[in-house]
């Protein structure tokens, strides 16, 4: 009598590929999870970044002499004036929302856009004022004045002053200057 053994062979091998082809799946969808979080995270520090960078630099920044110009009483100064552009990349600046602090070491007073005297300039021409919508853009130059001979505590001969530019976004551009030694009214100088 002839017996018939099973052969189970091929079963336990379909069983295996079985389980082998759920672990790769398993795998495969925690991998994708995995990587996408990862994604997620890196696209969030990045977009962190890219804001901090924009809000701890200035979009402004300092073109050319600071001028100050003598008050009619010869040891003060009735005005200070300076051109502003934009720095490289910065992104364009509403100056109606920019305020300018003036600083000496017994006062400090703020001025807003209304309160300064604005002269555009495009393409090394000086613009009318009508032409203008406040937003200095690239390839602009503003001239800012400010009156400084309403402040309580003149800036005098000698004395250290600071003109703090504040734009909204952004940080603030510090101008750190010293009158100059001698004023003569009528005169404007150039100071350091």
């Amino acid at each position: 009598m002839i017996k018939m053994v099973r052969n189970e062979d091929a079963f336990t091998g379909l069983e295996a590929a079985i389980v082998l082809i759920a672990f790769i799946v398993v795998a495969a969808v925690f991998s994708y999870v995995m990587l996408g979080a990862g994604f997620f995270a890196t696209g969030e520090a990045q977009r962190s970044v890219q804001t901090g960078v924009a809000q701890a630099s200035s979009n402004l920044e300092l073109s050319g002499p600071v001028i100050v110009a003598a008050s009619n009483t010869d040891d003060e100064v009735a005005e200070i004036s300076f051109f502003l552009r934009l720095a490289a990349g910065g992104a364009s600046v509403d100056m109606k929302k920019v305020t300018f602090t003036v600083s000496t070491k017994d006062e400090m007073k703020t001025y807003g856009y209304t309160d300064v005297t604005p002269t555009w300039y495009a393409n090394g021409a000086e613009q009318s004022t009508t032409d203008q919508n406040n937003m200095l853009e690239k390839f602009e130059l503003v001239k800012i004045t400010i009156p400084v001979d309403d402040l309580t505590n003149a800036i005098g001969r000698n004395e250290r002053f600071t003109v703090e530019v504040k734009p909204d976004i952004g940080a603030a551009l510090p101008i750190n200057r010293v009158a100059p030694p001698d004023l003569v009214k009528g005169n404007n100088y150039e100071v350091y």
